[in-house]
């Protein structure tokens, strides 16, 4: 049996690998800020208005019994992503006046081969 952790590895390189196939790019990956993770960030060169920075939160759920993967990516989880966006945006200044977006993967079932739902936009920073 493999631990949460492991589990959780999976899931984000079968998303990562997801979201290359669907042609973003990634920037980083585990981006640790005091306060916050962000599991992806990805660049989106796809978007009508130009390119965006995407920020993943990749939530693993064995099934979706319990309202699945987004659903836990409550209040007080939005605002530790955004924290850690905002850091890592004064980072990286290249991308200060690049659009910005928050995504959910779910992902579930056997972490092997999980699968995938891509909520783009889940959430936005000036809703909490």
């Amino acid at each position: 049996m493999i631990d949460r952790r492991a589990r959780g590895d999976r899931a984000e390189t079968a998303a990562l690998e997801y979201l290359l196939r669907a042609g973003l790019r990634q920037v980083a990956s585990n981006a640790n800020y005091r306060g916050g993770e962000l599991d992806l960030v990805m660049r989106d060169d796809s978007g009508r208005d130009g390119p965006s920075l995407v920020f993943v939160e990749v939530r693993y759920r064995k099934s979706a019994a319990f309202g699945g993967g987004a659903a836990s990516v409550d209040a007080g989880k939005r605002r530790k992503l955004i924290h850690a966006a905002q850091s890592f945006l004064s980072e990286h200044r290249q991308y200060a006046n690049t659009a910005c977006r928050f995504d959910v993967i779910e992902a579930d079932g056997d972490p092997d081969s999980p699968r995938i739902t891509w909520l783009r936009d889940a959430f936005r920073a000036d809703d909490c």
